[in-house]
């Protein structure tokens, strides 16, 4: 058989993403910018209960992806929509 894959602990540590609470930090801001801005908008504590449903939803995807707000934010800057998105339902990558 073939030789198996040996993972590092040491390699995957250094590898993942900067993590606060259990979520990537840039995600973390993300939540605390939404937090902020409803409650202004709102003027309630309810929003709170709000801001720990998306962490709790930021958590379940980093768990799967730690870097998925990242590769999120990439694809929008380098994939904008094509003015014929609506007849080919397609993108194309920006020169």
């Amino acid at each position: 058989m073939a030789e198996e894959l040996r993972q590092d602990t040491l390699f995957t540590g250094l590898t993942r993403p900067q993590m606060f609470a259990g979520v990537t930090y840039s995600y973390f801001i993300i939540n605390a910018v939404i937090a902020v801005e409803l409650f202004l908008i709102f003027k309630s504590w309810w929003v709170l209960l709000a801001a720990v449903a998306i962490h709790g939803f930021g958590m379940i995807l980093c768990l799967r992806e730690p870097r998925f707000v990242d590769l999120w934010l990439t694809r929008v800057r380098n994939c904008p929509r094509v003015k014929n998105y609506s007849l080919w339902r397609c993108n194309s990558y920006r020169p």
